[in-house]
């Protein structure tokens, strides 16, 4: 039995409990999270809806991420990882890690120039620095799938 044939099940159970986890975290944790804040802290509260809507939209990239990496899988299974298609869905993944790294930047310099303590700036310029690794290992992955392709794409004509 082929790893892609054990691990292909196992990652989607995976991928599954996670977005489930999202969803929960979307619709329940998040809101009810921040309005807890602003009751208890009411010099917080206008920071409800903006924490609340950026937070979400950072699930919404995951949860884009996780699609994409579904419809990878399924390609993976078919064994059509390597054609036009897949790439579309890398690039799925990349737009959607950009996105969430560009709204962290902006959240990053908000709260670096607005903060007394360091620790807060920090941790999300350590976040800043991960989310763009992780967007350049895909920019690689993306590269490499493309060579992939194109040399599979050779081999199929000569053959």
């Amino acid at each position: 039995m082929s790893i892609e044939r054990r691990v292909v099940p196992l990652l989607r159970l995976v991928l599954t409990v996670l977005f489930a986890v999202l969803v929960v975290l979307q619709v329940f944790s998040l809101p009810g999270q921040f309005a807890h804040l602003a009751e208890e802290s009411p010099e917080d509260a206008g920071l409800r809806w903006p924490l609340t809507a950026v937070s979400i939209f950072w699930v919404l990239c995951i949860q884009v991420v996780v699609v994409a990496t579904w419809k990878l899988l399924t390609l993976v299974q078919r064994n059509r990882i390597f054609t036009a298609s897949s790439r579309r869905w890398v690039d799925v993944i990349l737009g959607a890690i950009v996105a969430a790294w560009a709204v962290l930047v902006v959240v990053f310099l908000a709260v670096g120039f607005a903060a007394t303590d360091p620790g807060l700036p920090l941790l999300l310029f350590l976040m800043v620095v991960v989310i763009a690794v992780a967007a350049l290992l895909m920019v690689v992955m993306r590269a490499l799938l493309r060579q992939a392709t194109d040399l599979r794409t050779d081999l199929d004509a000569v053959i």
